[in-house]
């Protein structure tokens, strides 16, 4: 009788201590009256692998909530609607923003929040929702999937142009490029030998010493253009006072001829203007005869001072 009793008391005693403790646990869970809690809801793009029910929500490490329901969203099948639970007293503002993490190792995720612009106004449901919708940004796996989408396309289609561009014609005139470059730098390479170096310079000396000659000639040319022009001009006009004289000859004659035909014929009046004319183209025929002598005598005594040697100019009494 009396082990009955004992046993019927230790089960009550651990029941009571049962409830006792399950009291206990629901009043540490239940929120105060100064931390109430909202609702919110957020939408992924992504997917929620390892975010579960219960599964906290933090703000800024802090945690602050937690996943009250997960389901696909109803209105777009694309996305997953997360319903969570947060203190009332975290700030969410229209700008806050809600990020999936992963906790290390494990596999399991939560939300971290974000405030955004402080000075944002507090987030509030649209008309005709329930709850407020938080914003979300893609996750760093999300991102890390995406870059390497990126990569991946970027690769395929780098082998694909590289697949098309050594196809077996490329190749042929690959191959052949690349012996007509080894034929151009060998021929290079003999352009730049040194015998070819020294003979470039020697060429560049003897072009620069041409050149010096060229400037020293070059006055010397001019005074002998110079002479030419005026030596040109006093043939000139030696030649029109010929002409002018042959002219004379000739009008002389004309009258002459008149005279004759006309039987009024004095020779002593009609040579007497012919004679003078005649003895002035004569006295110039022979200064010209002269000077033309004189210049081929220079030239046979030394051709090169016609163009290098330079007249002597007499300074008279006094100058200077």
């Amino acid at each position: 009788m009396n082990n009955k009793v004992n046993y019927t008391a230790v089960g009550l005693f651990v029941l009571f201590g049962f409830v006792l403790m399950m009291g206990f646990t629901y009043w540490l869970l239940k929120p105060s009256a100064e931390a109430q809690t909202k609702k919110y809801l957020i939408h992924f793009d992504e997917s929620v692998l390892g975010l579960n029910v219960d599964a906290p929500v933090k703000y800024r490490g802090i945690s602050v909530g937690k996943v009250s329901q997960l389901r696909i969203n109803p209105n777009n099948s694309e996305q997953v609607e997360v319903l969570v639970t947060i203190l009332e007293s975290t700030p969410i503002k229209s700008s806050t923003v809600a990020k999936l993490t992963s906790q290390g190792i494990t596999g399991l995720s939560y939300i971290n929040l974000s405030l955004g612009d402080n000075n944002a106004p507090s987030l509030t449901p649209k008309s005709g929702e329930k709850y407020a919708v938080i914003k979300t940004v893609p996750s760093f796996f999300e991102n890390f999937e995406q870059s390497l989408g990126t990569v991946s396309t970027k690769l395929s289609k780098t082998l694909t142009k590289t697949e098309e561009l050594l196809n077996d014609e490329n190749q042929i005139q690959i191959a052949l490029l690349l012996k007509r470059s080894a034929g151009f730098m060998d021929k290079m390479e003999r352009l730049l030998s040194d015998e070819a170096i020294e003979d470039f310079h020697t060429s560049m000396d003897n072009l620069a010493s041409a050149t010096d000659k060229v400037n020293t000639m070059m006055p010397k040319v001019e005074i002998f253009i110079d002479k030419s022009m005026l030596w040109e001009e006093q043939i000139a006009k030696t030649f029109n006072s010929i002409m002018g004289s042959y002219l004379g000859i000739r009008d002389s004659a004309d009258q002459v001829k008149k005279t004759m035909q006309s039987g009024q014929f004095n020779l002593k009046e009609i040579t007497g203007d012919l004679a003078v004319t005649m003895n002035t183209t004569l006295i110039e025929l022979q200064h010209l005869l002269v000077q033309i002598d004189e210049a081929l005598k220079r030239h046979e005594r030394s051709p090169s001072d016609i163009l290098f040697k330079q007249e002597q100019v007499k300074k008279g009494p006094g100058e200077e």
